[in-house]
């Protein structure tokens, strides 16, 4: 069993500063993945997406309390991603007065390209590492996810 490095400072403070400058390279890989695809797609869109493919339909309710925002911002938010094709309402099979929102199959496509590009970006970084400090990333990683109630990535 391995020993916990004294030198590292593990306090909530360092920790969070730590993840605050990860989080700004994981926005910059999430932003220019997007961008490659499709320039007009904003990263709030994008979560939306890929909150679809992942859960696949949901109602307006359903979609904002996963989004955690409020019903009438997700509303806007899914008018403009119909708009743009990428994204389609049908009734409910379960209840015909409702709605469901799904990805269209243009949707499918930019979620599985962003997510290659996102990946492969990723990749690149992690290949960078030294070994030693790759240890214990997934653990980290996995746990900090699960903490926040982040579902985990599908697998590649």
């Amino acid at each position: 069993m391995s020993q916990p490095d004294p030198d590292v400072d593990d306090s909530p403070e360092v920790i969070t500063d730590a993840l605050l400058t990860a989080s700004r390279l994981l926005v910059a890989i999430s932003a220019r993945s997007i961008a490659e695809v499709d320039e007009t797609i904003t990263i709030p869109q994008f979560r939306t997406l890929v909150v679809l493919s992942a859960e696949g339909p949901l109602n307006l309710a359903a979609l904002a309390a996963r989004l955690q925002v409020q019903p009438s911002t997700t509303g806007r938010m899914v008018d403009r991603l119909v708009a743009a094709g990428l994204i389609e309402r049908r009734p409910n099979p379960a209840s015909r007065r409702e709605v469901v929102i799904d990805l269209s199959r243009r949707g499918k496509a930019v979620v599985r390209s962003v997510t290659d590009r996102r990946r492969d970006q990723i990749a690149a970084v992690v290949s960078r590492l030294r070994p030693v400090d790759r240890r214990g990333l997934v653990r980290a990683l996995t746990a900090f996810s699960a903490a926040g109630q982040e579902p985990p990535a599908a697998p590649s």
